[in-house]
């Protein structure tokens, strides 16, 4: 069994593999709030995978080290895919683990894969199976947290998935057409003009508002909402191939 845990900024996603099978996914809040021990317990794991995005895991990294073998995610770990990104110490385990969940479902295809969390993640690969880059954007939390911060008299909203007119006629309203539907007409935009350039792409959305993206862009897309996890266990289980080679 893998254990696959995808560290972001607001929580940890968790989830156990059966080779390529998703068993048993599971969000936590902190990694106080992960328990390993009782995970441990009740499955019999053998090794794990951690990507994160967040400094300082040392501790934590260490506690899981004494239950099973640990392979932390890098820009060094090997993956199935070419990486091309120009600063790939910088990148983002969760965006390249995205880029192989999406180059897995369309192997040898162009694929950009749009990770929507705290910051909506534009991941391009192309059909030589390489890693190009793509683009980062504030993402609908963070848009009404700016507006309320960077001025003096807007008030802090919460997302509104219920909420999906264009012309506000108040404030709040206002707010939210600005916020998110800006963050959508963003998106219809980005992928648009990806197919101008690549009109057989491949277009595929993850992350904790994928079901608010869903439901509202008007492109064909294919959306997974654990596919950042997939990736991870395919990068896992892609190194203990090589391991064995």
């Amino acid at each position: 069994m893998n254990l696959v845990l995808d560290i972001g900024n607001t929580r940890i996603k968790a989830a156990l593999f059966e080779r390529d099978v998703l068993k048993e996914t599971g969000v936590f809040d902190s990694v106080n709030s992960f328990h390993a021990s009782a995970l441990f317990d009740k499955h019999a794991v053998a090794h794990c995978i951690i990507g994160s995005v967040v400094n300082e895991m040392e501790s934590f990294i260490m506690s899981l080290q004494k239950k099973c073998p640990v392979l932390v995610f890098s820009s060094d770990t090997p993956t199935p895919l070419k990486n091309l990104y120009r600063s790939a110490h910088t990148l983002g385990s969760d965006r390249l683990a995205a880029a192989v969940g999406g180059n897995t479902l369309f192997p040898n295809e162009h694929v950009l894969v749009i990770d929507a969390g705290t910051c909506i993640k534009y991941n391009f690969v192309n059909s030589k199976n390489e890693y190009i880059g793509g683009a980062i954007a504030p993402g609908l939390e963070m848009r009404l947290k700016a507006l309320h911060t960077f001025t003096s008299r807007l008030p802090l909203l919460k997302v509104d998935e219920d909420y999906n007119t264009l012309v506000g006629t108040n404030s709040v309203e206002s707010i939210l057409s600005g916020a998110q539907g800006g963050a959508v007409a963003e998106m219809e935009g980005c992928i648009a003009l990806y197919r101008q350039q690549y009109p057989d792409i491949k277009v595929v959305i993850t992350g904790g508002d994928v079901n608010f993206f869903e439901k509202r862009l008007k492109n064909s897309i294919f959306a997974d909402e654990y596919l950042i996890l997939k990736g991870l266990n395919i990068i896992l289980e892609y190194n203990l191939k090589v391991s064995k080679e």
